[in-house]
């Protein structure tokens, strides 16, 4: 049977079902000759009845739109436009900035950037604001068109001081842990549904590449398959709907599509250059389990990739995005990103041009957080100048009508602001803190110093990390660049706190300099050294030399010498260089373990709970092997490090206990290119103490007319165990998962799963299979 493109079976269902509208409205304009066209039986306009189908109601209500109310619902807006001074001073809502931007520039969504936050930044405060904007917006439009609230919930509801931090994404990678993430985007959907804030910019599926650059801890994997399917899981918690019928649904996105994370320099938005091969095989399939889970939004990467701004090319957002991956939801550009095609980029000569360039590639919507009118007049304009047909503007506004639709913002536009901070104060902390330890990687234990005993008379704790809330936190915390030290603190247990909760009998001393440490450990039964970065997002938090410091690395060395237990704790965004540290007997990976990094951390030093957490991402030995990942070509290379040579490699952790894995074996000796291949292997934990094990499943290709690495991850499961237990486990992966684009170096060929050999690899065993 053919097999219909996931864009084109779209385009011939949009078209059925406008050709059923338009009976329907013809049908009920006749039973009904004094009502308006496209009314119900009861006098109601179509679009809004929500009995009526979603599609049917969209089509109603383009039909009533003039072409001023169609662009507004194509603009996105700060809130900082509405407030205060109506120029991002924060403050109450003001009437004549509301009329501005949701009455004159008919604005239909509104977004709070990091930072933009209410005076009040309580869950009611929220409440009341978006509450506020909603009610305006409403009252003042003549076709009740609600306006969709965004922000950016990357760890948790982050921007609500109030709220239960969970870890950044980076760790969340290294639980390889679905089902966890399912609920982490769950809970953060309930608090930010709580709160009237529908949209979440929210989860990143960008690859970890280089870390260099500012945004590494707000991705998964360097893996496109890890990274694919935890993103998935956590889009599918975070649209899901408890039922409750409270409030409305809420959208994730899928961000920012695409290429985004593998700058030529390593500095943020600086243009990539990434061969096409390696943007379809590699870059594009972490976003396709997101797309298949149905994310309803998705953001353009505002970077350039060989040499075309990303949210102006049609082959990204079009070709790739819509034909290729299935994606039908609602495209939104990244921050201004319009007007920087003339100002930054210098690809259009002026601002209306550059708004054609960038809906006609396949923008739907942009944020623009600065000048409503401005932008509205411009994409009215072009209009009207014949650079964007009138058919294009339908096109985006009905994909974010039927968005609004979907997320039942038409029926349930407001939430319950006394309701809001019982929903969200304390909530999610016990997954907080399972997340925070399954996060955790144990990297060294050299001397079997973990875990300590609870018995302890005296712990030394030191660290520029041990009690400090923003570097426990990172960026996107509160504001933009993180939580102020000055400022209001989200609920936190620092690593302090922690281990005096775990051993309250010890004396548990909090060392401020390296004197005093070196001077207390004297008489220690052991010091952990709690390391971290400073917090920061994007370009600010770009790093020319991601290593830990001189005197982090003096601070460790100094303990060492005094003869004691030293843990080393690393709490960072990405994998810093550890220089003389890199030695150290004993080494934890915290990452960013958000509000409950503390009590996760002390369940991990005494033994309550099994360190399981593995790398999603490689440890570089040196800054010059940036950018790294585990995935790297063969070549005939063959100076000193040249090939993969990472400190600790993809998939690393140590545990408590030991395990066996058996060879693989496979479901079927031969398979289609288009079909399932399942793997199973027994696993038996041969320790004294209970675990979870990560078992991930990777396929090794002989020859291959393409280059391919080594092996490719293509599925994992996790597998708890008691001591001396034994679990046969199973993973199914789709063969397609293989598939190159085939071709020259010109890559003009297809994807497609290359015939032949193949063998499926778990730890040292191999099982061979052949692609028919």
């Amino acid at each position: 049977m053919a097999r219909t493109r996931p864009g084109l079976r779209a385009a011939l269902a949009v078209t059925a079902v406008i050709a059923l509208t338009t009976a329907l409205a013809q049908s009920s304009s006749q039973a009904s000759p004094t009502g308006p066209l496209g009314s119900d039986d009861h006098g109601r306009p179509i679009y809004l009845n929500p009995t009526i189908p979603t599609q049917y109601r969209v089509n109603d209500l383009l039909r009533r739109m003039t072409l001023a109310e169609k662009v507004g619902q194509m603009t996105q807006i700060r809130v900082g436009k509405l407030r205060g001074d109506c120029n991002n001073a924060n403050g109450p809502l003001v009437a004549s900035c509301e009329q501005q931007v949701l009455v004159d520039a008919h604005v239909g969504s509104i977004l709070s950037g990091g930072g933009d936050y209410p005076v009040d930044n309580t869950a009611k405060g929220w409440a009341q604001i978006t509450n506020g904007i909603q009610h305006y917006a409403l009252d003042n439009n003549r076709l009740k068109i609600p306006v969709l609230y965004g922000a950016d919930g990357v760890h948790g509801d982050n921007n609500l001081v109030t709220a239960t931090m969970f870890p950044q994404q980076i760790g969340v990678g290294a639980t390889w842990d679905p089902a966890l993430a399912e609920k982490m985007g769950a809970a953060t959907s309930s608090t930010m549904r709580a709160t009237g804030v529908f949209w979440n910019f929210a989860p990143v599926s960008d690859l970890s590449r280089d870390t260099r650059w500012g945004r590494y801890y707000e991705t998964l994997s360097e893996d496109p398959t890890l990274a694919g399917s935890l993103s998935a899981a956590l889009v599918k918690g975070m649209q899901a709907y408890d039922g409750k019928g409270a409030t409305a649904k809420l959208t994730a996105t899928a961000k920012h599509f695409a290429g985004y994370s593998e700058p030529i320099n390593g500095h943020d938005r600086v243009p990539a250059q990434i061969p096409i091969r390696e943007l379809q095989d590699v870059f594009l399939p972490a976003f396709q389990p997101q797309i298949d889970a149905g994310a309803k939004t998705a953001m353009a990467n505002s970077g350039a990739v060989n040499g075309i701004p990303v949210h102006a090319s049609k082959f990204m957002l079009t070709t790739e995005l819509r034909q290729r991956l299935g994606f039908d939801g609602v495209t939104v550009s990244d921050w201004s990103d319009m007007a920087s095609l003339a100002t930054r980029y210098h690809v259009a000569p002026d601002y209306p041009t550059a708004i054609a360039m960038s809906v006609n590639a396949g923008v739907d919507m942009a944020m623009e957080p600065a000048d409503a009118a401005g932008y509205t007049k411009a994409l009215i304009d072009d209009v009207h100048n014949g650079l964007i047909s009138q058919r294009r503007v339908d096109e985006a506004v009905g994909r974010i009508l039927k968005l609004k639709f979907d997320l039942g913002l038409f029926e349930k536009p407001f939430v319950d602001e006394n309701a809001a901070d019982g929903i969200v104060n304390g909530a999610g902390l016990d997954l907080a803190r399972q997340a925070a330890t399954e996060s955790t990687v144990l990297l060294r234990n050299d001397n079997k110093t973990l875990p300590l005993s609870t018995g302890v008379h005296k712990i030394v704790v030191a660290g520029d990390s041990a009690n400090n809330p923003p570097q426990q936190f990172g960026g996107w915390t509160v504001n933009w660049q993180g939580v102020d030290p000055k400022g209001p603190t989200p609920p936190v247990v620092t690593p302090v706190q922690g281990i005096k909760e775990a051993v309250p009998n010890a004396n548990v001393v909090a060392a401020t300099d390296q004197a005093s440490a070196v001077a207390q450990a004297a008489d220690a039964d052991a010091v952990v050294v709690v390391l971290g970065e400073k917090a920061g997002a994007e370009g600010n938090n770009d790093n020319e030399n991601p290593a830990l410091t001189a005197a982090q690395q003096s601070l460790v060395d100094s303990l060492k010498a005094t003869g004691k237990p030293v843990v080393v704790v690393l709490m960072l965004g990405r994998p810093l260089v550890l220089g003389s540290v890199a030695s150290a007997p004993t080494l934890l990976a915290d990452w960013l373990p958000g509000s409950e990094g503390g009590h996760a951390l002390a369940d991990i030093l005494f033994g309550k709970a099994n360190p399981s957490g593995k790398l999603s991402v490689s440890w570089p030995k040196t800054v010059g092997d940036e950018p790294m990942s585990y995935d790297q070509l063969p070549g005939t290379n063959g100076g000193p490090s040249s090939g993969y040579d990472p400190l600790f490699p993809f998939g690393y952790g140590l545990s408590y206990t030991t395990y066996a894995t058996s060879a693989p074996t496979l479901s079927a000796p031969t398979v289609r290119a288009d079909g399932k291949q399942t793997v199973s292997v027994t696993v038996t934990n041969t320790g004294a103490v209970a675990g979870t094990d990560v078992v991930p499943v990777y396929v090794h290709q002989p020859v291959s007319p393409v280059l391919v690495p080594d092996k490719r991850l293509v599925g994992f499961t996790r597998v708890d165990l008691k001591p001396g237990e034994s679990k046969t486990v199973q993973v199914t992966f789709d063969v397609s998962k293989l598939a190159v684009t085939v071709g020259d170096v010109d890559a003009t060929g297809k994807r497609e799963v290359e015939k032949g050999a193949y063998s499926v690899v778990v730890g040292s065993a191999q099982a061979p299979f052949t692609v028919r």
